[in-house]
């Protein structure tokens, strides 16, 4: 892996209280992620932005087939979720500021531009991508980033789902047929070659 040019970013995906506690969409194995995203970001809490996925009050007010799934996971709508479990993972929230948080009601980060409008403004063209779900938020984000021109590096340690199959097939994808455009690491390697 070539060394990490200073113009990159750190791009969480929803290290949510939501996805770590007892709720209908917990990711048993968030915490087994936590310490690497951690460490990332306590060394670059400034280049570091944490996105999280806010439901919508209630289903009726998501268009189309989102109104459909939080028909099925109207148990995840802010009118019966504690508004508090939208929030990030407490030792993640510690880095909050420097760092920044990008909310967001779609799995992609992308869709209404206002973050890639923020990435040019700072000049990335880097994006660390860490976070979960692999197979659904980090795999949105990764495709929209490779749409958009970006060099991606993924820490494999560092993203994690709620399915084990799902999450290694989505890592292989990701590693063989979008080769020229991600690049998958470790967090240690990630961490030596990064130019601060």
């Amino acid at each position: 892996m070539e060394a990490i040019m200073p113009r990159w970013a750190h791009l969480c995906i929803d290290m949510q209280r939501m996805f770590d506690e007892e709720t209908a969409w917990n990711v048993p194995w968030m915490a087994k992620v936590s310490g690497q995203i951690e460490e990332l970001a306590a060394r670059t809490p400034a280049r570091t932005i944490f996105t999280r996925f806010i439901p919508p009050r209630s289903a009726s007010q998501m268009p189309g087939a989102w109104k459909t799934y939080y028909e099925k996971w109207d148990q995840m709508t802010l009118n019966r979720l504690p508004r508090e479990l939208v929030d990030l993972l407490p030792a993640l929230a510690r880095f909050v500021p420097p760092a920044r948080i990008f909310d967001k009601r779609t799995y992609s980060p992308w869709v209404d531009g206002r973050l890639y409008q923020f990435l040019v403004q700072d000049g990335v063209d880097t994006l660390i991508v860490t976070g979960g779900e692999t197979d659904v938020c980090v795999l949105a984000t990764v495709v929209g980033a490779i749409d958009l021109g970006y060099r991606v590096l993924i820490p494999h340690d560092a993203v994690c789902s709620g399915a084990d199959s799902t999450h290694d097939s989505t890592l292989e994808l990701l590693g063989a047929r979008f080769s020229v455009q991600v690049e998958m690491t470790s967090t240690e390697e990630l961490l030596a070659k990064v130019v601060r």
